[in-house]
């Protein structure tokens, strides 16, 4: 079956079978070792968060603890 007969075939899936389909297949790429290329800008992205000696709107855990159990 050749990739466009699969899509079309696909399409009479359930949206829930679709995803879980390419949840899998993006798996089962990952586990044989391949590794997508980032693009310029993710790349400037890591690099300036990696930078920032000070991420900004961290909130902890114990903050979130607290917000939680104050809802109770």
């Amino acid at each position: 079956m050749d990739m466009a007969t699969t899509l079309k075939e696909m399409l009479s899936w359930p949206a829930d079978d679709q995803l879980e389909f390419v949840q899998r297949a993006w798996d089962q790429l990952v586990d044989s070792g391949w590794q997508p290329e980032l693009s310029e800008e993710q790349k400037a992205e890591f690099s300036r968060r990696l930078a920032d000696p000070e991420p900004r709107n961290v909130v902890t855990w114990d903050s979130i603890v607290e917000h939680v159990r104050r809802k109770q």
